[in-house]
């Protein structure tokens, strides 16, 4: 008969951080919900307390397997953030706290399918309507809204011209 004070003893588990499988699981568990970039995943696996050197040998077997890739991971990055209505430089600003060089992003934020000037007429009119502001309190909020979401300035002015 147990006591009602006494307190259980949690399970002895082995130390994590010295165990390969353990590492490669839990890089491909997270791999298995979205892409990662090889920062990230390396940060997160660090959180999870594995040894450093597992972490970069398991970075590095992934990315020879093909499974992790910067490339892939900042292309799919981009086209999510364009379907939400953000603008390049704040998709790129996120892209290089995740440890993408500048030339992958350059090369990213240019595909040819991303139309940056129609985006920000479409996430304008979302916002406040098809009509044009008719006061220029209203018209420098909007510029402001749309500044937020990352348009470059030239996208912006390009939305008030028409």
């Amino acid at each position: 008969m147990r006591r009602p004070n006494s307190r259980r003893k949690p399970p002895l588990r082995p130390e994590p951080g010295d165990d390969p499988v353990l590492v490669r699981n839990s890089a491909l568990d997270l791999l298995a919900r979205r892409e990662h970039s090889e920062q990230e995943l390396s940060r997160k696996l660090a959180a999870r307390k594995f040894d450093p050197q597992l972490i970069e040998s398991t970075i590095t077997e992934l990315i020879d397997e093909g499974l992790l890739d910067n490339a892939r991971f900042a292309e799919s990055f981009v086209h999510s953030r364009y379907q939400r209505g953000q603008g390049p430089h704040k998709i790129r600003s996120e892209l290089r706290g995740r440890g993408i060089d500048d030339d992958l992003v350059a090369a990213c934020l240019e595909d040819g399918e991303l139309h940056w000037s129609e985006l920000a007429q479409q996430v304008r009119e979302k916002r406040f309507g098809p009509a044009q502001p008719t006061n220029f309190k209203e018209r420098t909020r909007q510029m402001r809204f749309l500044q937020q979401r990352g348009f470059t300035s030239d996208q912006i002015n390009g939305v008030f011209r028409e």
